[in-house]
């Protein structure tokens, strides 16, 4: 549990995940290291990236005690526990399309820890698809989408509720979709009680969270290039600390004993991570300008963070609107020894032929040789007719198409296998696999088509 609300002093907030595929030990140092510096503190956990939302109510449709963060327990089993006994409460987005349900898993893993019940605070009111008719929301897509079947509508809330829940007591808060800096910000606003139009302030807090929503990548992983941007130790990369002071100074650390650097480079690169425009970066809570911010190193793994500017938040919220994006069918083979391209770029132009062949004009297909060309390349492969001296003598070659029916992907794949017998010559190790798709598009919805809310779980 927080402290009242403080006007002086510091709170440090550390970063358990970043994404949804992130170590699940990760958590383990930071947490060590916030118990050992003491002081109020929170952990955060980013789980929910664009489409990870839309998976979640795919599996909540097939099962509806189900819609959470899958990995919720591998996360929090090694933290969770020593988090109650040093009074640090978790924040996270690990509710996804299911909140409640992520509540109660949270209790379970409590029980069997032998822990007693927990002050579990929920957020919701973020899905678009609960309270609006989907024509409406559809109509806020591109007209050339507008037939698509929605998956998911949600809008990124902001750090209010957060901060309410945490003010009355709540050990752990979960939320769906909220504005990643938000997991941050509302407890820092809970623990500073600033103002709602503190602006200045807002912004600062809003972008101590931009700097720890990412986990590693602010502490050198995203970061590290061999030879031109060295990272120490990346295998054991610690994740971040924050430092927020009450009058907006942010220093930014990470987690002790572990590898990694943090510096003015690492913080700058994370500072301008999906950032459009540096003087309106756009939340839920405030508009931050950090274009006259300050980073300055204090010593090893510590850069303080000024300068940061804010202006009154924007009359919308973002949403994202996820559906069905038709069916992707994927097939690999490899090939290897002399004129191993030539022989691959031929199968390639094999399964291009036999889909035409069987009339499946409605699959878009590309093709990668890996090991020659597999992200520079085109679909159609003029890329490879321009470029003849590229050739490896160990190709791999990956065939994809995309189409609204699955049984084209199921031919595509079948094309693939048949290379085995069906030339040309050497090929092996073939791979398959079909898989439904995702489309997604942003857009602004008016504040007043939601109703953000929290409460204990039941």
């Amino acid at each position: 549990m927080l402290p009242s609300p403080s006007s002086n002093g510091v709170l440090r907030i550390g970063c358990g995940a970043g994404f949804s595929g992130d170590r699940w030990d990760a958590a383990v140092p930071v947490v060590r290291t916030l118990v050992q510096l003491g002081g109020p503190a929170v952990l955060m956990f980013e789980t929910l990236a664009e489409r990870t939302l839309a998976l979640a109510q795919l599996r909540r449709r097939e099962d509806a005690r189900s819609g959470w963060e899958p990995s919720l327990e591998r996360f929090l089993r090694p933290v969770l526990a020593d988090c109650v006994a040093a009074g640090i409460p978790i924040v996270g987005n690990f509710g996804a399309a299911n909140p409640q349900g992520a509540a109660a898993c949270i209790q379970e893993l409590a029980a069997s820890l032998g822990l007693p019940r927990l002050r579990v605070a929920v957020v919701e009111g973020d899905d678009l698809l609960a309270g609006l008719p989907a024509p409406r929301l559809r109509e806020l897509l591109p007209a050339s989408l507008r037939g698509k079947q929605l998956v998911s509508a949600n809008a990124y809330l902001g750090a209010r509720e957060i901060a309410g829940a945490l003010r009355e007591g709540a050990q752990v808060v979960v939320t769906g979709r909220v504005a990643d800096p938000s997991l941050a910000l509302g407890p820092i606003l809970a623990h500073f009680g600033w103002a709602d139009d503190d602006w200045d302030r807002l912004a600062a807090g809003t972008m101590a969270g931009h700097l720890l929503e990412c986990g590693a990548q602010v502490c050198g992983g995203y970061f590290a290039d061999p030879g031109t941007k060295d990272v120490p130790d990346l295998a054991r990369v610690g994740f971040p600390i924050v430092e927020m002071h009450a009058d907006g100074r942010i220093v930014v650390t990470k987690a002790a004993g572990t590898g990694g650097r943090v510096d003015r480079r690492t913080v700058t690169e994370q500072l301008l991570y999906e950032i459009h425009d540096p003087a309106a970066y756009l939340t839920p809570d405030v508009v931050a300008d950090i274009t006259q911010a300050e980073l300055r190193d204090l010593g090893p793994d510590r850069v303080e963070v000024r300068g940061i500017l804010g202006h009154p938040r924007p009359p919308t919220l973002k949403a994202t609107l996820c559906y069905e994006g038709g069916w992707l069918g994927e097939g690999e083979i490899s090939y290897a020894g002399p004129n191993a391209t030539a022989r691959a770029r031929l199968a390639a132009d094999i399964v291009r032929s036999r889909m035409q062949q069987l009339g499946r004009d409605g699959l878009r297909l590309r093709a990668d040789l890996i090991g020659v060309a597999s992200v520079f390349a085109d679909d159609d492969g003029r890329w490879w007719d321009a470029h003849p001296a590229h050739a490896s003598d160990d190709v791999r070659l990956r065939v994809a198409g995309a189409s609204p029916e699955r049984c084209d992907a199921e031919h595509l794949t079948r094309e693939v296998l048949a290379l085995y017998t069906c030339g040309p010559a050497g090929g092996g190790g073939v791979r398959t696999c079909i898989t439904p798709r995702l489309g997604s598009d942003s857009c602004f919805v008016p504040r007043e088509w939601l109703a953000p809310r929290w409460s204990f779980a039941a």
